[in-house]
């Protein structure tokens, strides 16, 4: 076995009669023993189905506690596991399947004719503790490899992460990076054997693998499973399973404090230790607002699937709002004009190295590497305390009149509103000013467009500089995603784009 698998066997041995996993959606706990039992039970059907060494297995299933099952037994006979998302359409899924060899494909009952047509294969249905009737589905036109003890270098995960032409790129984590950017995790965060988390962010996301169910499990501690993130019963499922702490994005800290249901059912018997932040910086407001109101500490940081979870952390005892907080066991440098700035408050490009972070993407992408460091296409700046500053991505960037419009910063002042459900700022074509600052808004409930767009435009002239205030606003239902369900900015403008010519703009 690997290290990895190793630790995550000693995990389910110390704690055989002891709650290790819930599933919120079953209502129960599960045991070191009955997760055994379902991790020998997947295990043994891999082997029978001859999956094993570097044989890849498509995971599309919604969150439940038989992921980290399938995922230790993927591991114990050598083979990598690919998730994605739960919601991925079946058209998307079989052009998936079309382009990649899967020896075998596990996914949610509705999705099960998608992966049989036009396909030779056969279904096992496994009948787990955490999981009833689990479909794995064998292609028959494609040859498995026996099992085998994998080597610390080998792939353990593929994970897709956005590209900058909606196409995912794919990233490839072996043992070793997984396994260090584990330990790494907790230590940062403290964790202990006393720790209980919860898990509301979807079970693809390196967020959830990593932060909270991998490092969680690794150090001793325990994890709640929720099927996806409720406002409502989100405070009834921390107390309730004695929470510890909990990783989310912005979006949620925004929906908890609004929401009248989640006001409602938290209560000053509710001890985290912390809530962890992540995606982009929090408004001053918000974050101070939650921390008043939750009576709990934020914790902000910065990393990628690239880099198998964190590269910085705000640390415990010095936190700096709006910071992504310092480099923890990773290398992070501003690199300007292709050489590493040496000084603080220089805004480039952020670059990482270090002994977690990918030397390379599935399918080549030498441009996103330099001498050693992963070029995140990230722009942030250092201050002169060494507290990393995000201000967005490097394509991304607006050119106004001369001037640089970084989206993240306008898309962090116009989501202190209540009234915006999401924002995504892009830039638009300009006859006098090269490109114009264009928010294109998802708004939250029935709202009259001109109102809300007065709203958006004075809190614009409030909280940003003049070149920053968007000039045009659009009001959407939603955004062109990509399989991860981040925003395809070139599909966006496109959409826009067409949506002025069709106005006459």
């Amino acid at each position: 076995m690997s290290k990895i698998t190793k630790q995550l066997n000693k995990q389910l041995e110390n704690n055989i009669n002891e709650k290790v996993i819930k599933d919120e959606t079953l209502g129960r706990w599960f045991n070191g023993n009955e997760i055994t039992q379902d991790v020998k039970k997947v295990r043994d059907e891999l082997v029978d189905l001859h999956v094993g060494s570097s044989d890849v297995v498509l995971v599309c299933l919604p969150n439940t506690a038989a992921y980290p099952v399938i995922t230790q037994a993927i591991w114990e006979v050598g083979a990598i596991m690919h998730p994605i998302s739960a919601t991925t359409p079946k058209e998307e899924l079989k052009q998936a399947l079309n382009e990649h060899d899967y020896v075998l494909s596990i996914v949610s009952d509705d999705l099960v004719d998608a992966v049989l047509e036009d396909r030779l294969a056969s279904v096992t249905t496994l009948d787990l503790q955490t999981y009833p009737m689990l479909k794995l589905i064998r292609d028959r036109n494609l040859v498995g490899h026996d099992e085998q003890i994998p080597a610390e270098d080998d792939l353990a995960l593929i994970m897709n992460t956005s590209g900058t032409t909606g196409k995912p790129k794919r990233v490839g984590i072996t043992h070793r990076l997984l396994l260090n950017g584990f330990e790494h995790d907790i230590e940062s965060h403290k964790m202990t054997p006393e720790d209980t988390t919860l898990v509301v962010m979807p079970m693809f996301h390196i967020n959830a693998q990593a932060v909270s169910i991998l490092s969680t499990r690794l150090s001793g501690g325990k994890i709640v499973i929720s099927k996806k993130f409720s406002a409502s019963r989100f405070w009834n499922q921390v107390r309730n399973n004695g929470v510890t702490w909990v990783s989310v994005v912005p979006t949620i800290v925004n929906i908890l404090l609004i929401n009248k249901k989640a006001n409602e059912s938290y209560s000053d018997d509710i001890n985290l230790r912390f809530v962890r932040s992540s995606s982009f910086a929090l408004p001053l407001d918000k974050l101070t607002a939650f921390q008043t109101r939750f009576h709990t500490q934020i914790l902000e940081g910065y990393g990628m699937t690239e880099t198998a979870s964190q590269c910085t952390i705000n640390p415990f005892d010095a936190p700096k709002v709006g910071s992504a907080g310092k480099p923890f066991k990773t290398d992070v440098k501003i690199m300007v004009d292709g050489k590493i700035a040496q000084e603080s408050n220089i805004t480039g490009e952020i670059v990482v190295r270090g002994d977690h972070v990918i030397s390379d993407y599935l399918d080549p992408h030498p441009d996103s590497f330099q001498d050693g460091w992963f070029l995140t296409g990230d722009l942030g700046y250092f201050d002169e305390d060494g507290y990393l500053f995000v201000k967005g991505r490097k394509k991304d960037i607006i050119s106004r009149g001369g001037e640089k419009v970084a989206p993240a910063q306008v898309e962090n002042a116009l989501s202190q509103l209540n009234a915006v459900k999401e924002v995504s700022v892009i830039g638009t074509p300009d006859d006098l000013y090269g490109e114009a600052v264009t928010a294109v808004i998802i708004p939250r409930g029935q709202q009259d467009d001109d109102l809300l767009r007065q709203k958006i435009q004075d809190h614009a002239k409030k909280t940003l500089a003049k070149y920053e205030q968007p000039t045009r606003i659009f009001f959407v239902d939603d955004y062109p995603r990509n399989a991860t369900g981040k925003v395809i900015r070139l599909k966006l403008r496109e959409q826009v784009m067409t949506t002025m010519v069709g106005r006459g703009a």
